[in-house]
């Protein structure tokens, strides 16, 4: 098989070494870090270049300047953490970093350099230094540019973009591979092992700075799996994202206060001055005082104020977001920015070790989807980039187990034809959307910056009894029922439809999750603040932990 084969070409036959899930920076570093020599399938829901690594504006947080250290990040990390962060995790992440860094560069990735050659850095919020590496405010794009450079080169790899992966395939309790709706037809695909870097879930809400499959459905799918899924209470809002009627939540980068703007109410004032770090505290902390602001005064925004920076260091740290906001008829250099939080980044996910490996034996978790424990119950800013890089590195030593020696494949597959029989209840296509937007008002309601008991045990109420509906329609049935030994051909309308009921299935399933940890903690910590329960507990501080079929329990957290 060549390594160069195009995205509209069909999947080479298995069984494969490794399949990973999702082309951002956590699946592109994974398939890069990967032993030689291996067969590996990269699978892309979209047939675009979108993701969250490429909206990712601030940088990547490392240790490089001769006054700053490891164990300085690592306090930085734990403190944002709210009492919640593994020490492993922590001390692999600060440790590793520098060497990461490094590696990027090997790579191609060209960081922004001061004037002396040194490497430029920036102050973000809850850092004590300025350690934040950056291309200009375009760092995740660059990112992702030059892994998938590296990735589409790599021998023995094929990238298959517009492929949804419909179930992880489990057999003897092991993952041992995945089905997948390629084109008009629904097939297993055997793997040695399956690396899951979906990313994360802020399209669960309506105001989010992420893109639409960041939905969760990676979480929905390991847990559909057996797989343990931890700390999916913990969401952290964004403080600064553009509200703007009938704009996207653009995200305005904190690095831009990190260069001095300022946050202003409707009155010219700080919305921020009594937190410690007035802007630049912890995202929980500033957005929470923005919402409460925004109520006391009726808006739907706060100003960031720009004026502060001096045109010349706009203009080039900046470039994008004035693009952006000028497009919108907004001029950052004379007028505030109007922003609002936004949910921008889960905590929570499918629970892994620090060989990325999740309770599920064959199965491994990269990025926003997984829950490593390094960010505790709030993340710090810029280090999620970093986990991706740090993590995906663990994968060069992967544990594939023996090689499949009785995995269907394709050739032994038998094609069948979609059932016919229609449903009396069917839903349209235009009630599934309807559902789903549905489900991103309420979780924004009643789960957003500030939750509300009362209001999320009654969405969940209503999830539990509109999932088992869902899961009783045809499509849904049919897909979950077929034999690995099958093939289905599906005609556009039936592939639609079922496209469709994943995108609710996956989000019901997954704010489910997420309503149920967030009941569960009752208390407010980090990115999790329950009205009723205003103040952190010292008897809850370990992690929650989900797993099907269980009821919900807990974790101890790591020194």
């Amino acid at each position: 098989m060549s390594s160069h084969a195009t995205s509209i070409d069909p999947i080479a036959p298995g069984p494969w070494d490794v399949i990973v899930i999702g082309a951002g920076a956590a699946g592109l570093m994974t398939c890069l870090e990967l032993p030689a020599g291996l067969r590996v399938l990269l699978l892309n829901r979209n047939t675009s270049r979108r993701s969250s690594s490429r909206w990712a504006q601030g940088g990547i947080a490392a240790v490089t300047r001769s006054n700053d250290n490891a164990g300085s990040h690592g306090e930085d990390t734990v403190r944002a953490g709210a009492g919640l962060c593994d020490g492993d995790a922590v001390r692999l992440l600060v440790d590793e970093a520098p060497q990461s860094v490094l590696r990027l560069q090997e790579l191609g990735m060209e960081f922004d350099r001061n004037s002396d050659g040194s490497l430029a850095t920036t102050l973000e919020a809850a850092h004590s230094h300025r350690r934040v590496l950056h291309v200009q405010d375009r760092t995740g794009k660059a990112l992702v540019d030059v892994l998938r450079e590296r990735v589409d080169a790599r021998p023995g790899l094929q990238h298959r973009r517009g492929v949804r992966v419909t179930q992880l395939w489990v057999q003897d309790n092991r993952c041992c591979g995945v089905q997948v709706l390629e084109g008009p037809r629904l097939h297993w695909i055997p793997a040695r092992a399956v690396v899951l870097a979906t990313g994360g879930g802020g399209h669960l809400y309506t105001n989010t700075t992420n893109p639409a499959q960041a939905c969760g459905e990676g979480v929905a799918l390991a847990w559909q799996a057996g797989a343990a899924i931890e700390d999916l209470e913990f969401i952290q809002f964004h403080p600064t994202a553009l509200k703007l009627e009938h704009a996207p939540c653009f995200l305005i980068s904190e690095a831009v206060r990190g260069e001095g703007a300022l946050l202003v109410d409707a009155l010219g004032q700080s919305p921020v001055q009594e937190l410690a770090g007035k802007d630049l505290a912890p995202r929980d902390q500033v957005s929470r005082a923005l919402v409460r602001r925004m109520q006391a005064q009726g808006v739907a925004h706060m100003g960031l104020d720009l004026t502060p920076i001096d045109a010349q260091t706009l203009q080039r740290r900046f470039p994008n977001i004035l693009e952006r906001c000028h497009n919108f008829g907004i001029n950052p250099e004379q007028q505030p920015i109007p922003v609002a939080p936004a949910a921008h980044y889960w905590m929570g996910g499918v629970a892994t070790d620090l060989k990325a490996t999740t309770s599920l034996p064959g199965l491994y978790a990269v990025g926003e989807v997984a829950c490593t424990g390094l960010h505790g119950a709030n993340r710090l800013a810029s280090n999620s980039l970093m986990e991706c890089l740090v993590f995906a590195r663990q994968l060069r030593d992967i544990d594939l187990g023996d090689p499949l020696s009785n995995a269907t494949t394709e050739e032994q597959r038998t094609e069948a034809p979609s059932d016919t029989v229609q449903d009396h209840q069917a839903f349209s296509q235009q009630e599934l959307s309807q559902s789903i937007q549905w489900l991103r008002s309420e979780c924004w309601r009643v789960a957003g910056v500030d939750r509300s008991a009362h209001g999320m045990r009654d969405v969940l109420g209503t999830l539990q009894k509109a999932t088992p509906i869902l899961e009783a329609m045809t499509p849904l049935k049919l897909m979950q029922q077929q034999h690995p030994e099958r093939s289905t051909l599906l005609d556009e309308s039936r592939r639609a439809e079922l496209n469709l009921m994943l995108d609710l299935l996956h989000r019901q399933q997954a704010s489910s999750l997420l309503l149920e940890a967030c009941l569960f903690r009752k208390e407010s910590r980090g990115g999790h603040f329950r009205n009723d329960t205003p103040a952190p507990l010292p008897q809850w501080c370990r992690h929650s932990r989900q797993i099907k079929g269980q009821g919900i329990g807990t974790r101890a957290v790591t020194s």
